[in-house]
């Protein structure tokens, strides 16, 4: 079945934020070699675990409100307000607002949304992004061979991918962010 990409209208369908297409420019400018490799049918499967776990991780992260109940994905948005671009707000604005500020189109899925789901694309390829963690099974001490990793007792179990997080950064609620965490890749 044809991957149907979110255009911004929030289509109850909707499966990914970006495209095969967009995917395949993406990597090819950075020389992703692993993305070219794969067939269309599973860049269109990475493609759509990316977008599952942006909803996952991401949904209550996000700045503003969905535009609407029925779209399957959290974007497009209302009220995103972004502070690292400049463009002079028309009419009226929140006494929140900085001098400098821009305000996310509601009718669109922001570039890093879609570049975050285009990297994490790439890793859905080889590893799933959002495994299923055994809390049973807690390695204190791992060798193989002449390296040797051991775990503090309370770090967290589950992969933190700070590219894609860090593209993200200026559409997440302030507060919002996953600070403090392991970084396992």
């Amino acid at each position: 079945m044809a991957l149907e990409v979110e255009d911004g209208s929030g289509k109850a369908n909707a499966e990914s934020y970006a495209s095969v297409s967009e995917a395949d420019t993406y990597h090819g400018n950075r020389g992703n070699t692993a993305w070219d490799d794969a067939t269309t049918a599973q860049k269109e499967q990475a493609l759509r675990k990316a977008s599952d776990y942006l909803v996952a991780v991401y949904r209550e992260k996000w700045q503003g409100i969905r535009v609407s109940r029925t779209q399957a994905l959290d974007w497009p948005r209302k009220g995103v307000i972004t502070e690292d671009y400049y463009e002079p707000v028309s009419g009226p604005r929140p006494s929140l607002w900085p001098d400098l500020a821009y305000e996310v189109p509601e009718d669109s899925v922001p570039p890093e949304v879609k570049n975050a789901t285009m990297m994490l694309a790439l890793k859905a390829l080889s590893a799933d992004l959002i495994p299923d963690i055994d809390s049973s099974a807690k390695v204190k001490r791992e060798k193989v061979g002449p390296i040797e990793t051991e775990y503090m007792d309370d770090a967290p179990a589950a992969t933190f991918y700070r590219q894609a997080h860090g593209a993200l950064k200026p559409l997440l609620r302030r507060g919002g962010g996953m600070t403090g965490q392991l970084i396992r890749a």
